[in-house]
């Protein structure tokens, strides 16, 4: 049972691996990586958040989150306002929504060439097991 278990989560981190290399070259060719596009769409998906909030939604340590986020307001991608007390909320400027547009696009094309090996019912499939893996965990 074990041997089967490790094999299951090693075929699991495998796809992952493979899906973060293809897209991370993919987006390299227009100028940002999968983490920076990453907190792009984190960013998007919650305009005003804090850095704790965004380091979680893109799986990352607060530290690392802040070096991430300074390199792309340097690059004119996100900018960063006082917020009550002393939160610093995080936005998109008009440049870093461009950037999360190709990025969606390029992303697009490569999770389709990802998953291109399987119908659209297994992929249905895939997604309702993992979220029923991840529902209501923290991981």
């Amino acid at each position: 049972m074990h041997g089967e278990l490790q094999e299951l989560g090693r075929a699991v981190k495998q796809a992952q691996y493979r899906q973060h290399r293809a897209l991370d070259s993919a987006l390299s060719a227009i100028g940002t990586t999968l983490a920076q596009w990453d907190a792009l769409r984190a960013i998007s998906r919650s305009p005003g958040a804090s850095a704790r909030e965004l380091a979680e939604a893109t799986f990352q340590t607060g530290q690392a989150f802040g070096t991430l986020v300074g390199r792309l307001a340097a690059q004119g991608l996100v900018e960063r306002r006082p917020g009550h007390g002393r939160r610093i909320e995080h936005h998109l400027t008009p440049a870093g929504e461009q950037v999360l547009t190709v990025g969606h696009k390029v992303a697009d094309e490569v999770l389709a060439a990802c998953f291109s090996s399987l119908s659209n019912a297994d992929r249905a499939t895939l997604l309702d097991l993992l979220q029923r893996l991840t529902a209501g965990r923290d991981t």
